[in-house]
């Protein structure tokens, strides 16, 4: 279990990140065309797994569309998006906002994919949703970086992220 806080006041997550250098656990997740995707869909490509709880706030609008700018200057890197949003409203956000180099996948079906990667939030006023996360995975799925933001209306290390992307 990890902590974070909103707002200054701590609320615990359900576990931790995947470690660096571990398998990451695999997903299902609904896109937005309501087909459930899988890590293998992006079999062969670095995946950039932006984890937000909503969409439909500020950061998390903010994160995203950094993360989709991004995402046009990379190459083989899949950068996906995961929230707790109805798959309805993360197309209609993406199209709003013109962002279409990214992959918006949600956790409306189970909330497997936020125990598994340690960020679902059991307590408080968003419990059920996750926490602000990053993780890297490389082409076989090994983590190469992660972070949980500490406090949720925070901003990720844009920069720490995409570094870790890089070649060493």
């Amino acid at each position: 279990m990890a902590t974070i806080t909103l707002q200054g006041n701590p609320i615990h997550t359900s576990g931790d990140l995947p470690a660096v250098g571990a398998d990451a656990p695999d997903f299902q997740l609904a896109n937005k065309d309501l087909q459930d995707m899988m890590l293998k869909d992006f079999a062969g490509r670095k995946k950039l797994i932006s984890i937000v709880p909503s969409l439909d706030t500020p950061v998390c609008a903010t994160s995203t569309k950094k993360f989709n700018e991004a995402a046009a200057k990379l190459d083989n890197v899949a950068v996906i998006v995961v929230s707790a949003d109805l798959p309805f409203a993360m197309d209609r956000f993406c199209g709003s906002e013109g962002l279409g180099n990214i992959v918006v996948l949600s956790m409306m079906r189970s909330r497997d994919f936020a125990r598994d990667y340690g960020v679902l939030i059991e307590e408080g006023p968003l419990a059920g949703i996750t926490a602000r996360a990053i993780v890297l995975l490389d082409e076989e799925n090994k983590v190469l970086y992660n972070e949980l933001v500490g406090e949720i209306s925070d901003e990720p290390d844009y920069d720490a992220a995409l570094a870790a992307l890089q070649p060493a």
